[in-house]
């Protein structure tokens, strides 16, 4: 008896034993003949119950026990339930409990009949949940399925969920892991879309958007159907041929699915290589399935290998690292030679010497991939998550009458993700030993390192060069404004001191001149006012009334006739007609007076009032026009001749036209005085004010 095999022979099935505990321990385990479909994944999963949808078997058990990561909970969904309750829950029901084991806490109660409604959600306080079903003798009764997943996927579905149940155009859900059920089925494909009452987690496998491995979320759009809907193989999930519907359904993805080259000849001839290749002689013909003949689309011949086993590949070079995202396979396509491969494996490799076997996540086993079933029709393997390579081999692993493929890679170029700048780790100082040194010993200096870093100007260069120049010119601008309103006003001070402006303000002028004027003081000496004894001839004296209003000093001199406007010189009080020297007036005239010069409007001409006389009772031989006046100057001086001699304008009744002269202020030099007679210069009431 051969002791040392036996024990070897126990040895290795403990040990293996012990390994597939472990695997399962960490996603889920199941135990008991009552069982059915079950798929327990590291974040989600399904599991149904025996014969699931047909009727359970009587007097059967299962427990599940499901884990996910330390503080993580768990969501259990029901997509179906139907227990027969024979006796109130007694020998057919399901149980639910929180944790494993004699300290697992029971969750609700026993649930049986119609206890748990579809899509009715039980919710863990911890990351372990055991699941207990029993069945008993009963009649009927499909059994259940359900689905869980982590507490944060909140949208979580079963998978029997269907397009036609949600109303929305545009939605997002979770599919569980495992979806990829005996039951079921889907009709279309992508990128037409699938018919509305395909089950939405199978579809979202059968395109490639989620893994059955993984689950994941899915991003569905609802649109019109289509009049027929065409059967594919994708992914290990074959869609039906179906019929005309109201809506379809398809997804929303990252569009990494273009072909890399193949189909196109992107990819040269000499980055097409093979293991070996299969040569044969027909009619004295020689036909060479080349590696290059492996082109999806291509009618001819197909590569097929010299050799059928495991030790075949195909390979294909990309030039440069991409983004391979799913691969497209179909056997020979000619009739006459039905050769094809069932399923491969995937290698890939950046330099082309280290290969890696592809694998899906949290798997500790290569990922076969599903190929085709005849020599003729396409077939769709996705990768998830999609592979970065530069080289691409393909292994069959199983083929039908010999190995011969075209294929078709799917993906993208690769954008590699920018690399984070790492900070050195911070020195640790020790700490400073205080035993002292000894004398022989020299400590050497600390090395110092320049830790000044140098600012990076390359983002201020371009602000700078804009906000200079703007700032120049809005200073420039300013300086200039500033400039012209100074130089604006200078000019305009100026202009109006000139006497020939149009729009001179006089009666703002007098104010401002008689701040100039000598003040009145009685004891100054009056200088009598002189007219020419030819005018005083013809005058005659008029009575004139004390005004109560004040008259303005009068500033220039000149010659005084007969107005036929009223004075603004004051007479003297306490005389007689308002003259310093009585003299009798012949003058026939009795329309004609004295009269003294009024103060300009200030919207009046520029010129002062003519001064118009009426001679139409004196010969014109007898008119003497010269005359001088001046006004008193102060103390014992003479008489200033500021004035010029004014002529003066007859006017008859006979006369056609007349013409008005007014004042020259030029004084005319050689200018002889004829006889003058004195009048004197009207003085102001004493109950008046000099106006202002």
């Amino acid at each position: 008896m051969d002791t040392g095999g036996m024990l070897s022979r126990r040895l290795l099935l403990v040990v293996t034993g012990w390994v597939l505990s472990v695997l399962l321990r960490a996603e889920g385990v199941q135990n008991g003949d009552g069982c059915g479909y079950t798929f327990l994944g590291p974040e989600s999963g399904t599991f149904t119950s025996k014969n699931y949808p047909n009727t359970y078997p009587n007097n059967t058990v299962c427990e599940w026990k499901i884990q996910v990561k330390p503080g993580d909970r768990i969501l259990l969904k029901f997509g179906d339930f139907d227990i027969e309750d024979v006796d109130s829950c007694h020998s057919s029901y399901l149980r639910i409990y929180d944790g494993f084991g004699a300290s697992r806490t029971e969750l609700g109660a026993k649930y049986c009949g119609l206890a748990l409604k579809a899509e009715e959600v039980v919710e863990s306080k911890s990351h372990e949940v055991t699941v207990l079903f029993m069945s008993g003798i009963h009649i009927s009764g499909r059994g259940f399925l359900a689905s869980y997943a982590t507490a944060n996927k909140t949208d979580l579905i079963t998978c029997l969920a269907r397009a036609s149940w949600f109303s929305e155009p545009e939605y997002r859900k979770y599919c569980p892991a495992g979806c990829r059920t005996p039951f079921g089925e889907i009709s279309g494909t992508i990128p037409l879309g699938y018919r509305d009452s395909s089950l939405l987690c199978m579809a979202g496998i059968h395109g490639g958007v989620v893994s059955n491995a993984l689950g994941g979320p899915i991003s569905v759009i609802v649109s019109n159907g289509i009049g027929h809907y065409n059967s594919a193989q994708a992914n290990n999930v074959t869609s039906k041929s179906g019929s005309v519907s109201s809506t379809l359904f398809t997804f929303k993805t990252s569009g990494c699915y273009g072909f890399l080259g193949m189909v196109n000849e992107a990819i040269p001839d000499s980055q097409i290589s093979a293991s070996s290749v299969w040569e044969e002689t027909v009619h004295g013909e020689i036909n060479i399935w080349k590696p290059e003949r492996a082109r999806l689309k291509k009618p001819g011949l197909p590569w097929a290998a010299f050799f059928n086993n495991e030790h075949q590949w195909l390979q294909i070079d990309l030039n440069k690292l991409t983004k391979v995202t799913g691969i497209i396979t179909t056997g020979s396509t000619m009739s006459a030679y039905n050769a094809y491969i069932t399923s491969y494996k995937i290698e890939f490799s950046d330099d082309g010497l280290k290969w890696m076997v592809y694998r899906e996540p949290n798997m500790d086993r290569d990922k076969v991939f599903q190929a085709n079933y005849d020599c003729c029709d396409e077939v769709r393997n996705n990768l998830i998550p999609p592979m970065v390579a530069r080289f691409v081999r393909i292994r069959p692993t199983s083929w039908e009458k010999g190995i011969a493929m075209k294929v078709e890679l799917l993906g993208c170029q690769f954008i590699p993700a920018p690399i984070p700048k790492l900070t050195p780790p911070p020195v640790l100082v020790p700490r400073a030993n205080h035993h002292p040194v000894p004398a022989d010993k020299t400590t050497p200096p600390p090395e110092i390192k320049n830790t000044t870093v140098t600012p990076d100007i390359t983002r201020d260069v371009p602000l700078a060069a804009i906000l200079v120049p703007a700032l120049v010119m809005v200073c420039t601008s300013i300086v200039v404004l500033l400039v012209c309103a100074w130089h604006w006003r200078n000019r305009k001070k100026k202009t109006e001191g000139t006497y020939d402006l149009p729009y001179w303000d006089r009666a703002g002028w007098w104010k401002g001149m008689k701040q100039f004027l000598p003040a009145k003081s009685a004891e100054h000496e009056e200088t009598p006012v002189r007219y020419s004894s030819c005018e005083v001839s013809r005058l005659r004296p008029r009575e004139m009334t004390t005004m109560s209003a004040e008259y303005a000093q009068p500033l220039v001199g000149g010659a005084v006739g007969t107005l036929h406007q009223r004075s603004t010189f004051k007479p003297e009080e306490g005389k007689e007609g308002g003259y310093a020297d009585l003299d009798s007036y012949n003058s026939p005239d009795t329309d004609i007076y004295h009269a003294y010069a009024e103060p300009l409007p200030t919207s009046g001409p520029e010129y002062a009032t003519p001064i118009i006389m009426d001679m139409s009772a004196h010969p014109a031989g007898s008119m003497c026009l010269p005359s001088t006046s001046t006004f008193k100057g102060t103390g014992n001086q003479a008489a200033v001749l500021v004035g010029t001699y004014n002529r003066l304008v007859s006017r008859t009744d006979s006369s056609s036209s007349s013409q008005v002269l007014y004042d020259t202020p030029k004084v005319t030099p050689g200018t002889s005085a004829v006889e003058e007679m004195v009048y004197q210069v009207p003085q102001p009431t004493a109950s008046k004010d000099v106006p202002p």
